[in-house]
């Protein structure tokens, strides 16, 4: 997350998104840098319109509020699942002792 915090920041102040300048904002940030991510990153920016992405993006909270309750009910249901793996693992086991 932090090399996408690094892009739009350094897009924010007006300058280029290089591996360079990338890997120099996560530096002075005191994060150890990851050569092939920051390629990775500068590389995945290379066609986008980041102003027109955050306008975009600027209707997806609307769009997770009215997702929130679908996936509420998916959280709820996940444990009931979980439990019936684990029974079903636990009886294999207790075939191997006996």
């Amino acid at each position: 997350m932090e090399y996408i915090y690094a892009a739009l920041l350094l897009h924010n102040a007006g300058k280029d998104i290089t591996e360079e300048s990338v890997s120099a904002v996560l530096s002075a940030a005191g994060t150890e840098v990851n050569e092939s991510r920051a390629r990775a990153l500068v590389a995945a920016l290379e066609d986008v319109d980041i102003e027109e992405a955050m306008a975009t993006a600027a209707f997806a909270p609307a769009a997770a509020a009215a997702a929130a309750p679908v996936a509420a009910a998916a959280v709820e249901e996940a444990p009931v699942e979980e439990e019936a793996e684990e029974e079903s693992g636990m009886a294999g086991l207790g075939a191997l002792f006996g």
